[in-house]
């Protein structure tokens, strides 16, 4: 009994080792002329799913920035530039509030005071060289004033904000 015991413990330690060998890698989502690398999203302020697996969340989250991005960065960049973003900081729109088990899930709740805010370096390539380079940190504060349309477009708050930055800060400098 005692030698089933300390194989049993022999097993449990090794796959605790290996388990701890595992390098989790910050993951890089790409469409298009667009190349982020989402740098350590746990420490991100507020990526929170309220009823998702938080990886599927996270996953669905970086890849719908992305294809977002690019849609936009399509429009203003050239045939051979290229836009790269390191992203270190997210705060998605809205604060997460517990039901005390009205629910589920925590909510998410949409107001003024929680506004989107992103954090990020970013360069365009053109060929292959660096012709625009910088450090951003963006927060649309007006994220629900103005003229809204009646949409259910997730991540609407973050993209547009990231719409506008393409807008006022690149654009120009092309």
């Amino acid at each position: 009994m005692k030698v089933q015991f300390l194989l049993l413990a022999g097993v449990l330690s090794c796959s605790a080792v290996w388990a701890a060998d595992e390098v989790k890698t910050d993951p890089v989502t790409e469409d298009g002329i667009v190349k982020i690398l989402w740098q350590s999203p746990k420490d991100f302020r507020d990526i929170e799913s309220s009823g998702e697996i938080q990886s599927r969340y996270e996953t669905r989250l970086f890849d719908t920035l992305t294809k977002n991005i690019n849609k936009e960065a399509s429009k203003i960049l050239k045939p051979n530039q290229k836009l790269e973003m390191t992203v270190s900081d997210v705060d998605l729109a809205g604060d997460m509030r517990p039901t005390f088990g009205a629910t589920a899930n925590d909510l998410r709740v949409v107001k003024d005071v929680y506004p989107p805010r992103m954090t990020f370096s970013y360069q365009v390539l053109e060929n292959g060289k660096v012709i625009i380079a910088g450090d951003e940190k963006l927060s649309d504060m007006g994220f629900l004033s103005g003229i809204q349309s009646q949409t259910d477009k997730p991540f609407m708050h973050e993209t547009q904000m990231l719409t506008d930055w393409l807008k006022k800060t690149i654009a120009p400098k092309l």
